[in-house]
């Protein structure tokens, strides 16, 4: 039988929990290094200085990640391209806090130009490694999320490919007329007729366990079922599916002859 879907808020919740944990590893190992100059304090001091620093790089750095690959269908733009950018957006405020926070009270000294960009510098690199990692992390959390929800339940065999099988993980006040699938964040959005519901799982594994239901991919953040399309809306060279419960799905451009050439639009 396949895991239930766990609750969004539950889910959140562990993740959290899980990152956290990930960056007071990184807040340890930044204090045994002892980086900036700090390695001449006191271990204990350097434990609290870089623990510090290390959630409040969590709440600058780790929203990057979700908050790229949201933007990047709007703007037509690839999401490593706007994690680069919201790494050295971010890396601003970070740097101010790195310098600013050790030195207060009273031995707060303003450094030159060339002080300051390499100040910044190191931290962008930091903070560049943060994103990275929350980049590349999420189905190794995701899988860490799972396990805590259902620890005792034995490894059973995969079942057999069903159109049924991403359906077990809905509600079933929700029924099973699904009409899209959404990225958000590490997260899949399943659109059916009675609503929507949110379940834990890459867009890649979620598609995977579509067998049987007729649909496309039409955008990276976007699975849409073939009978759902209700309208065609274009905008320019921008063209939005109209979906049967009013949603609009964006059609990325590389995928608007194929989708033609199938009869789609």
């Amino acid at each position: 039988m396949s895991t239930p879907a766990p609750t969004a808020r539950n889910a959140k919740l562990r993740r959290i929990l899980i990152d956290l944990a990930i960056m007071t590893g990184i807040g340890v190992v930044l204090a045994l290094i002892g980086p900036f100059g700090s390695f001449n304090d006191p271990i204990g001091l350097r434990l609290v200085v870089w623990l510090g620093f290390a959630y409040i790089g969590y709440a600058v750095y780790s929203p990057i990640d979700g908050l790229a690959r949201k933007l990047a269908p709007a703007l037509d733009l690839p999401a490593w391209g706007l994690q680069i950018a919201g790494c050295l957006i971010a890396s601003v405020p970070m740097a101010v806090a790195v310098f600013v926070l050790p030195r207060l009270p009273g031995n707060l000294i303003v450094p030159d130009l060339s002080g300051a960009v390499t100040h910044y510098l190191y931290v962008a690199m930091v903070g560049g490694i943060i994103t990275l990692l929350f980049a590349i992390m999420p189905a190794r959390r995701e899988e860490v999320a799972q396990s805590v929800e259902a620890p005792a339940q034995q490894v059973e065999p995969a079942p057999a490919a069903t159109a049924s099988r991403f359906l077990d993980r809905l509600p079933p006040e929700l029924g099973s007329e699904l009409i899209a699938l959404e990225m958000e964040d590490h997260y899949v959005r399943a659109h059916t007729a009675l609503g929507s519901e949110l379940v834990l799982l890459r867009m890649r594994d979620a598609v995977a366990e579509l067998d049987g239901i007729e649909g496309e991919q039409v955008h990276r953040s976007w699975w849409v079922a073939r009978g759902a399309v209700a309208d065609v809306k274009r905008e320019g060279r921008n063209v939005r599916l109209v979906l049967d419960n009013g949603i609009e799905a964006p059609v990325s451009r590389a995928n608007v002859t194929p989708l033609k050439e199938a009869g789609w639009l």
